[in-house]
């Protein structure tokens, strides 16, 4: 069977760590008889630029048309001034709510090579392995009413943060049903201590743990907290669920726990479509100069194999063959601290060679 990819390289160094993910897909094919297709569309940036839309329909229709969708990053400050329905982060908002992307995985895992690259210390880092799930299309970021007004002669800008009890449950869900193939754990996030909304979130999350999941530990955690303890003792943390705003955060909090953004993937999963893609975002900083790291998402094409196209072992080469390729001392500039840092191609290159010397 041939699967199809709809590739999305958006803005930014997306097309240049897309590109290393493509190489990585092209030796699957040629060594390992993946037998999958992919064909690109824009999104972000690149949509506005090319079709005056952040999500355009022919990408729509691609991507539906597909069994799973690879992106890169969209954002940059070119688009900052346009109109917010314009803007490339409304692209990827519109993606997500279209394909009901609804549970954000966001996986962290120190490399035991990369000890030194945290700025914690190894004996604080070494052996974290933790899921966080982050719902993905409800909460502040989606809420209504939102806005500005004048209220009293000054300008007022408001947001609405809100859940419903489906929206809690089938997060809870796939956070339960996560845990029982890690180390059956689940914290919940939230702040219910001052938030109604995080009040219903901790007694929805507590009744699918009764109800249907007695076999996973649960415990609950204030967002402030859960912050600090990130920092203090991050391997009490297996699978943490919470909601869009606090996932957001907590997420790109946890990534440092590895030494680098650029080593994080990401699955965002509905009931029928995923996408992954890196966590990190478009760094027009270095864009066009061949320095980012591509790992984040070559290990996402990992996630893809193993959650969409049901290649397991595929997904355990491509993360044998980051792992051999760190082995190896090989390091973006993100990562070298000290040594003598590699081009995002020439990291594309490595981990391609190492995945060689596994067929």
């Amino acid at each position: 069977m041939t699967l199809k990819i709809a590739v999305l390289p958006g803005d930014g160094i997306g097309p240049e760590i897309v590109n290393e993910a493509l190489k990585v897909l092209d030796v699957l094919n040629r060594k390992f008889d993946l037998n999958a297709t992919w064909q690109e569309a824009n999104i972000g940036g690149a949509g506005y630029d090319a079709e005056q839309d952040p999500y355009p329909m022919t990408t729509q229709a691609l991507v539906k048309a597909s069994d799973a969708v690879l992106l890169g990053a969209v954002g940059g400050p070119k688009w900052e001034k346009l109109d917010k329905p314009l803007r490339p982060e409304a692209g990827l908002l519109r993606i997500r709510e279209d394909l009901g992307l609804f549970a954000n995985y966001r996986p962290t895992k120190v490399h035991n090579q990369l000890l030194d690259a945290s700025t914690l210390k190894p004996e604080v880092v070494q052996g974290v392995d933790i899921l966080v799930v982050r719902e993905l299309v409800s909460g502040i970021y989606f809420g209504q009413p939102r806005g500005f007004e004048i209220v009293d002669g000054e300008r007022r800008g408001f947001n609405t943060m809100g859940y419903r009890e489906s929206e809690i449950r089938r997060i809870a869900r796939k956070a339960f049903v996560a845990a029982r193939l890690r180390s059956n754990k689940v914290c919940s996030v939230e702040k219910a201590n001052v938030l109604e909304v995080s009040e219903l979130w901790r007694e929805i999350v507590t009744e699918v743990h009764q109800n249907e999941f007695k076999d996973v530990e649960l415990s609950h955690m204030y967002v402030d907290n859960a912050a600090m303890q990130l920092i203090r003792n991050p391997k009490q943390f297996d699978v943490i669920v919470t909601g869009n705003l606090f996932g957001d955060i907590l997420s790109d909090e946890a990534s440092m726990l590895t030494g680098s953004i650029g080593m994080l993937p990401s699955a965002s999963i509905g009931e029928s479509f995923a996408m992954y893609e890196p966590i990190h975002g478009s760094a027009p900083d270095i864009a066009g100069q061949d320095k980012a790291n591509p790992l984040a998402t070559i290990l996402s094409v990992a996630m893809m194999l193993r959650f969409s196209l049901n290649r397991v072992d595929l997904a355990e080469a491509v993360e044998r063959a980051v792992e051999n390729t760190l082995d190896a001392g090989v390091r973006t500039v993100d990562l070298a601290d000290g040594q003598s840092p590699v081009s995002c191609s020439a990291m594309g290159d490595a981990v391609c060679k190492a995945l060689e010397a596994l067929a």
